[in-house]
């Protein structure tokens, strides 16, 4: 059950430690300590022990529904589900106060804000001081992965909202599971949260990835503070990967099985609102006979090498954190009825049946919505959703999870897609050369920014392997990383590169999309097992026409001629925005990379 000290200061909390620490974890020093030492700065009015318990959930949903911090919706048509509404000025990442706190500035790189340790610690503990008087301070022990995995890690995240309590309940697996699996070591993600005043020129969001620490402040929005997600699973794992021997990717994890249960696992990387939680929670449409799409994760995924010389990867998280604007029952099925229960919902819209809503879950909007902040919807003048509105759910409702989700060796790897999201350029699909031009591909992939982050929406940016926001340490060194880990496999995945969003001169996408991107990754499944043809063009390999199954889709053959294009003239103006690229990380560049870039632009003019 919950640890719950109440009616003492936060000294006597300390003092006491039978009464502050669970029985189980009295003897792991260096926990007491960590905890000791946040509540000496916060003085917190309670000190709360979270188990992840059904108890413990009905009594934190309770109070969050008596402050107003949830609100119920329809119980019948969505049961055990509540919105949450933040504030107006707190709805996304916030990159630009998002530091690397590395102790050497070159060790943060050129994409990174960087800060020194100790200067911006006290800047932080300035802020944490008194932070968490008159509320409750929250001990939330969670573990990453499947119970008993030696691939698993343990954070433990200190905060004052309830919020975050209940959304890390869904996305880790929270309380004695952590506790068993971390003992007395000492080897744990720290993570300090504190709502603070929601003020933007307070708000910070640190990693100091040489202590395994994450310092967040200012902000209850859910990447900036369910710190188990991208600080802890992308920025702060990606430097232990770097370290040990693996790699941290932002990536989806999917099983495809074929009418003839021949099983091939691929996973993916695609920048926020790219349809990555789509194609993660894939249904094959009826077309599609025999051919089953198994999700095992549709963000994060960790790769470490097994004993038969392959890349094999486990999912950290135990929910989904996805986007809602674009949701529906056509681009997304699987996730309609995952959501349906045990959800909460952020900044979308109610309907007048108290049921939640965004734009693109119907053709049209019901009547009367209320919108994200609470008001009466004014359709054509704003949003009734915000764009970055999202839900968060557990991962195994989710009709097509996979049998080989809590597995602790985790999934072989064959292939891994890069998708950018272009208007133009670059082809449905196409496949890298080798190993070391599949991470080029990836390193210089572009993709337009959307309302996940904060700044211009439609604006295209160099997006390294979707990980430029969360790679914890030198870009140009990440970069190095890849291409030594796939020199240590006997067997690396196959690289591709895919494009939903090419569009016709009228703008148009000249893909259907959704429940279809199964016809392209049937072609990656063929050429993974040496089917399926392609012809060679200067940036790889591109399906022929016949290669692709279009049977049933009304796709012209001067479209299909237009998704597969390589416009020579096209890549050259692009080539002299990598070639810029490549001279902002510096130095540290791999000379690999730059032979690719030659490579390219030979071909491009040969």
């Amino acid at each position: 059950m919950t640890k719950d000290v109440t009616e003492s200061t936060s000294d006597e909390y300390i003092n006491a430690k039978n009464r502050v620490f669970p029985v189980a974890i009295l003897t792991n020093f260096a926990l007491e300590k960590f905890v000791e030492d946040v509540a000496k700065i916060t003085r917190p009015d309670r000190i709360v022990w979270c188990d992840g318990s059904d108890d413990e959930y009905k009594a934190l949903k309770d109070k969050m529904l008596k402050d107003g911090t949830l609100i119920e919706i329809n119980q019948a048509k969505y049961p055990n589900c509540y919105l949450h509404r933040s504030d107006p000025n707190d709805v996304a990442r916030t990159e630009h106060l998002t530091f690397i706190c590395s102790k050497k500035q070159d060790d943060a790189g050129p994409t990174n804000n960087w800060a020194p340790p100790e200067e911006m610690k006290t800047k932080l503990n300035a802020l944490y001081n008194g932070s968490m008087k008159g509320r409750t301070m929250y001990v939330i022990p969670y573990l990453m992965g499947p119970e008993g995995s030696p691939y698993s890690q343990v954070g433990i995240e200190i905060t004052d909202s309830p919020y975050v309590v209940a959304n890390m309940r869904i996305m880790t697996k929270m309380g004695k599971k952590a506790l068993d699996q971390l003992g007395e070591s000492s080897n744990f993600v720290k993570g300090i949260h504190s709502i603070g005043d929601l003020s933007p020129d307070r708000r910070y969001i640190c990693q100091f990835p040489e202590e395994h620490l994450i310092m967040s402040v200012g902000s209850g929005y859910g990447g900036n503070a369910l710190l188990s997600k991208k600080c802890h699973s992308l920025r702060i794992a990606s430097v232990m990967a770097r370290d040990e021997g693996w790699m941290a990717e932002h990536q989806l994890i999917l099983g495809l099985e074929s009418p003839d249960r021949e099983l091939t696992y691929i996973s993916g990387a695609f920048p926020s609102a790219s349809g990555k939680t789509n194609l993660a929670m894939l249904k094959p449409p009826e077309t599609q006979k025999g051919w089953k799409a198994w999700t095992l994760g549709d963000d994060i995924a960790w790769f470490h090498i097994g004993q038969d010389g392959r890349f094999w990867a486990i999912n950290p998280e135990s929910g989904l954190f996805g986007v809602a604007p674009g949701t529906n029952m056509k681009t997304n099925p699987n996730a309609i009825e995952t959501l349906k229960r045990n959800s909460i919902f952020t900044n979308v819209a109610l309907t007048s049946e108290g049921t939640p809503w965004w734009e693109g879950m119907t053709d049209n909007p019901p009547e009367n919505l209320i919108d994200w902040q609470g008001r009466p919807w004014n359709p054509g003048k704003t949003k009734a959703a915000h764009p970055n509105s999202r839900f968060t759910t557990p991962i195994n409702q989710i009709p097509s999870i996979s049998p080989k989700f809590n597995d602790p060796q985790g999934v072989p790897i064959s292939a891994m897609m890069f998708g950018g999201r272009r208007a133009q350029l670059t082809p449905l699909v196409y496949e890298s050369f080798n190993w070391v031009h599949g991470v080029f591909v990836g390193a210089t992939m572009g993709a337009e920014t959307t309302a996940a982050a904060v700044g211009k929406v439609g604006v295209v940016r160099r997006d390294p392997m979707a990980m430029r926001p969360f790679c914890g340490y030198h870009i140009a060194d990440y970069f190095r990383h890849w291409i030594e880990m796939g020199s240590k496999v006997t067997n690396p995945p196959k690289i591709f590169h895919v494009n939903w969003f090419r569009t016709d001169s009228k703008g148009r996408f000249l893909w259907p999309g959704f429940s279809e991107n199964i016809r392209v990754l049937k072609w990656i499944v063929d050429r993974i097992n040496g089917r399926g043809e392609a012809v060679k063009t200067p940036i790889g390999y591109v399906p022929t026409p016949d290669s692709l199954d279009l049977e049933g889709l009304d796709i012209s053959s001067d479209a299909l001629e237009e998704m597969l294009r390589v416009d020579t003239d096209a890549w050259l103006s692009e080539l002299e925005e990598l070639k810029e690229f490549f001279i902002s990380l510096g130095d540290k560049l791999p000379r690999e990379l730059r032979r690719e870039l030659d490579n390219l632009e030979s071909r491009l003019k040969g």
